[in-house]
């Protein structure tokens, strides 16, 4: 398997409230993880990161992540004590309330690939060329969409697109979304909005589809695309392709 992540403040934002990480475990389990923060004086920065940090550290020394009940109870006993992490930090930095995270999350093993999601930032599985959507967004268009008040092009462009129904450290009980997928897929991505806003899906698929580019150079050129487009947020994306025979 060959995989490569990156992350870039964009052309706007001062300063990155992104993290991002691909780690593996004993069993040479991986992890990929994408997390975009949010909050004044760096506090989405720091909320990312604790994200981040908790994950990497609780997974890379396990023998194995176990079976697939075993890593989905993982993933929400890890989401909750990482709540409670950001909610702490925030009640003991005062100038920090209101942070906190989106999250997202997937785990392939050589029998089970599972996603967990807090958020909006996404959750790709590539089949084929072509890239298909594991997860939802939590976010107040994304519901209106769901129930019929909204149609996919008016929540496109709605000036309230980006506000999040959950988040991690928004409040003490947080619920995250689990979603399981063949592990007959060629690749897995996962990103921040500030790819997705800037770049459409078939615009990626392009890129990730280039032969002539190697695994860096096409994330490192969907970057340069974005802030070509204005780079209106900070970007970040995990990538994992398997290599034939995988």
């Amino acid at each position: 398997m060959k995989s490569y992540y990156i992350t870039d403040p964009g052309k706007v934002r001062s300063h990155n409230e992104d993290s991002v990480m691909i780690v593996k475990n004993i069993s040479k389990e991986h992890m990929l993880i994408v997390a975009d923060g949010m909050g004044g004086h760096r506090a989405g920065e720091i909320a990312s990161n604790i994200a981040v940090n908790h994950l990497k550290d609780r997974f890379k020394d396990l023998s194995t992540i176990g079976s697939k009940l075993d890593a989905a109870n993982w993933l929400n006993e890890n989401f909750s004590e990482i709540n409670a992490e950001i909610i702490k930090y925030a009640c003991e930095n005062p100038e920090s309330l209101g942070m906190g995270t989106t999250l997202v999350v997937a785990i392939l093993t050589s029998d089970f690939l599972i996603f967990g999601n807090i958020g909006d930032s996404s959750g790709f599985v590539l089949k084929n060329g072509k890239l298909h959507k594991v997860t939802k967004d939590h976010t107040l268009v994304n519901l209106l969409v769901e129930t019929g008040e909204l149609t996919e092009e008016e929540a496109a462009n709605h000036p309230k697109k980006n506000v999040l129904m959950r988040a991690l450290g928004a409040s003490e009980k947080q619920e995250l979304d689990i979603f399981e997928v063949e592990t007959t897929v060629d690749g897995i991505l996962l990103c921040s909005d500030g790819l997705t806003n800037m770049l459409s899906v078939e615009h990626i698929e392009k890129v990730l589809d280039d032969e002539e580019l190697d695994i860096e150079e096409k994330l490192v050129k969907l970057i340069r695309k974005c802030n070509s487009r204005g780079g209106t947020d900070n970007i970040s994306i995990a990538y994992l392709l398997k290599e034939s025979g995988e």
